[in-house]
Formats: C-alpha cells, sequence, structure tokens
C-alpha cells in the first residue's frame, strides 16, 4: 500500500479538499531500460483526474502507485461507488464491498455544484482542479471524466494555460450517442473530434477505439491503446475458489442443467428483452436463465417472462456485489450480453476469466479483440433474437464445445491484462509530455 499523505489522511475523515497534491514518495535515480519515462532522472509527476471511484479502475491506480518511472496522484470528482449512494441506472442503493481507496495516493477535490451528481454537465464542478494543477507542477494531466461534464473543462483549461500535457482516456468506440435524441445525434458528431485533438494522446480502451481516433484524424502517436481490462489475477484466483454446486444449490438450479448468464443493468440500451425472448424461443426445457443486474426494466421482464411460459427457469439475482460476481460467472455455461450501446463493457473480460465462453451483439465493437466467432463466443446481430436463439441451442446442447470455448476465453485473457494497459499508459504518458515539451 502507498503511503498515506496528509492529503489522504484529511479524506479519510470525511474532509472535502479543494485540491492540494500529496506527498510524493521522493526522487528514484533514472536507469537504463524500459521507456525511458523520465525526464532529467526523475519521474514523471502525473494527475488522474476520475469522475468517481471505479471497482475497476483501482487495481490500474496500485499498479502505477508501484511504478518507478512516474509519481501518480487520482483526483476524484466524487466518492461515489466508494460510499453508499443510490446508483440512478441500478436504481438501488451502492457500494462496493471491495477496497476502492487503497493502495495508491488519492485526493477528493470538492465539488461546489449546486446539485452534485453524476450524469448532468453542472452535477460536476470542481473549481479546485484549477489551482491543483495549475500548482502542483504535474507533467501531464490524464483525464478519465468525460467532456459532459463542466470539471473536464475546468481541468483542460488549467493544463493548456500551464502548458502541461493533456491526456484523454475513452472506451468510446464510434460517434453515436446513446440515447435517440435528436440534437445530440447531431451534435457529438460535430463537437467530439474537435475535443478529442485538444488532447496529446487519447488513451483507447479496444482496437475499434483507435480506429475512430483515426477516423477524427488524431495520427498513430496520438494514440495508445491501453486494453481496458480488470484485475486477471484476482478474478483467477477468485474462479478456482467458487463451490460452483453450492451456487447452484442457492439458485435452486440442478447442477446438470445449462444455464445462461445475463450480467448488467435492466437498462432499455443493455436489450435484456432479447436474451428474455432468445431463452423462450431456443425451447431448451432442461435450461436456466439467470439473471444479475438491477434497474428500472425489472417488472416488465418479470411479467414478460411469465407470459412467455419460462417464468419458472428464470432466476432474478438482482444487484450483485463484487465479491460474489465470480461464484455468478462460474457457476453458469454461457455469458450473454445483447447490448445496442455498450463500448467496452467489462463484464466480458469478467467472464473470459472466469472460463465462460461470450455472446455478443454486434454493437459491441470494443469487445471484438477478445470474442472471435466460434474460438472464444459468437458474436450476432444485435435484435436479432432468431439468430440469438440458435446460437443458445448450438452452445447448450453441445458441452464439449462450451468446455473447449471456455478454455479458449482464459487463454485469451492472459494477453489482455493491467500488465498490457500500464506499458500502454506510460508510453502514453511520455509521448504526450514529449508533444507537449516540442509545442
Amino acid at each position: 500500500m502507498a503511503p498515506r499523505t496528509n492529503i489522504e489522511a484529511e479524506q479519510r475523515t470525511g474532509v472535502p479538499v479543494e485540491g492540494r497534491p500529496a506527498q510524493t514518495t521522493g526522487e528514484t535515480e533514472d536507469s537504463a531500460g524500459g521507456l525511458g519515462a523520465r525526464r532529467g532522472g526523475r519521474k514523471f509527476k502525473v494527475l488522474l483526474i476520475a469522475s468517481h471511484a471505479v471497482q475497476y479502475a483501482t487495481p490500474q491506480f496500485r499498479l502505477l502507485a508501484a511504478d518507478p518511472r512516474v509519481d501518480a496522484l487520482v483526483a476524484y470528482c466524487s466518492l461515489q461507488g466508494a460510499q453508499k449512494g443510490v446508483d440512478p441506472e441500478f436504481g438501488v442503493e451502492v457500494s462496493w464491498d471491495v477496497p476502492l481507496l487503497e493502495g495508491y495516493q488519492w485526493v477528493e477535490v470538492a465539488n461546489r455544484a449546486r446539485r452534485p451528481g453524476l450524469g448532468r454537465f453542472f452535477g460536476l464542478v470542481n473549481t479546485g482542479l484549477w489551482k491543483l494543477i495549475r500548482e502542483g507542477g504535474f507533467d501531464a494531466v490524464v483525464i478519465y471524466a468525460g467532456y459532459a461534464y463542466a470539471s473536464f473543462w475546468i481541468a483542460v483549461a488549467a493544463a493548456r494555460s500551464r502548458g502541461t500535457a493533456l491526456v484523454f482516456g475513452t472506451d468510446g468506440t464510434s460517434l453515436r450517442p446513446r440515447d435517440s435524441r435528436w440534437w445530440k445525434k447531431w451534435m457529438k458528431p460535430l463537437i467530439a473530434p474537435s475535443i478529442f485533438k485538444m488532447a496529446d494522446v487519447a488513451l483507447v480502451g479496444s482496437a475499434a477505439g483507435a480506429e475512430l481516433m483515426r477516423s477524427i484524424g488524431l495520427s498513430e502517436e496520438r494514440i495508445a491503446l491501453t486494453p481496458f481490462a480488470v484485475d486477471n489475477d484476482w478474478w483467477t484466483r477468485q474462479a478456482e475458489r467458487v463451490d460452483r454446486e453450492a451456487m447452484r444449490r442457492e439458485w435452486g438450479v440442478p447442477e446438470a442443467s445449462p444455464v445462461v448468464l445475463y450480467c448488467a443493468k435492466l437498462q432499455p440500451w443493455k436489450r435484456p428483452q432479447d436474451v428474455l425472448r432468445a431463452f423462450a424461443r431456443a425451447r431448451l426445457e432442461e435450461a436456466y436463465l439467470v439473471i444479475a443486474g438491477e434497474g428500472p426494466m425489472r417488472t416488465e421482464l418479470e411479467a414478460e417472462a411469465k407470459s412467455l411460459g419460462v417464468g419458472e427457469r428464470v432466476r432474478w439475482l438482482g444487484f450483485v456485489n463484487q465479491s460474489k460476481l465470480p461464484a455468478t460467472y462460474t457457476a453458469a455455461d454461457l455469458f450473454v450480453l445483447p447490448s445496442e450501446y455498450d463500448p467496452c463493457p467489462v463484464v466480458v473480460c469478467e467472464a473470459m476469466l472466469c472460463g465462460r465462453p461470450v455472446v455478443l451483439s454486434d454493437e459491441i465493437r470494443g469487445r471484438f479483440d477478445l470474442v472471435e466467432w466460434g474460438k472464444t463466443g459468437f458474436i450476432y446481430q444485435c435484435g436479432d433474437v432468431g439468430e440469438l436463439a440458435r446460437i443458445l441451442r448450438t452452445a447448450l446442447l453441445d458441452p464439449e464445445l462450451l468446455a473447449s470455448l471456455g478454455e479458449a476465453a482464459k487463454r485469451r485473457m492472459e494477453s489482455w491484462s493491467p500488465r498490457e494497459n500500464l506499458e500502454a499508459l506510460v508510453d502514453g504518458i511520455q509521448r504526450a509530455v514529449k508533444r507537449r515539451s516540442g509545442a
């Protein structure tokens, strides 16, 4: 664990901080080799700005904290996720049951919004970012908070006024907005390219993300593919400890029955109705569908399951916290994600690390790096319930195929991990600083 700084100690008592840099652990001598991500024999000093605490980002922050090439500080605009609060998309109170604020230096920058919260432009107004960036002496600022927040623009203005390298992180794979509001369809393709071009380097989570950046005019040296991964070691260890039979008893599912798993929010853009309808159409009388997730569609989905005649073979788990997810994946046989908008979902990584093949809609382009037809899973045309039903029948009636796909899925994840992410991130920071110093 990184040593607690004065900033961290204040934050742990709940005192919001207006943005002072945490104490560093001292300079280290430069060494030969590596990525050369140090200037003048010292570490690069980097500020990473996150909109809120996310369980998937924490392992990466810990790796970065331990890297001798970088002196990193994470600035949170909100501690949602680490503290209990209602997630507007789940529709229930959420607090992840794994430690999110340990092992790295961090600070919460006070949010001055009149109505604080995620999902609104003026929901994050962290004015202290200006002073933190202007006076922090950072070589680079990495922004993971999206441009749809006021705090993004505060950070950009501060970095530009200081001549600090700017790095934007995105999991995006297209310029299509999630909702269908006409003004967003018109505006996003118009303004997003100009926004991304403000970055010295863009961090993308997939090959599809890299292609998007090329399409809007970023040169190759300004794109860094940082594999959007989870903590592979943790997931593998947890999956190996799972008592699959006990988990199925908890669900009320026979050990020998094929199980399809959907694990995501019950929101329209995730299209959970497609997997429910495909499950019913597949007519696998011994099979079960397990739905892990919560959201506004649950009531109507439960009613539809009954009307389709499969209500007795559907299990509704509700929100499943992090510590129980490995058992949830491992006790299933096949994972399905039918989303119409889902740039780079980490649930795909989780399922594959637990040895489960994945069925994706063709709108989830950010995971084509991992899911290959007939090798690690299947890809079908989004919304084609008939095609999805045929895939379910093909896979669930062939245990040998499922086992082969599951093993291949685990092998694929060996080279899609936080290690690759870290190297690409440090390389991206190096290139951003070099470009900015040249400018």
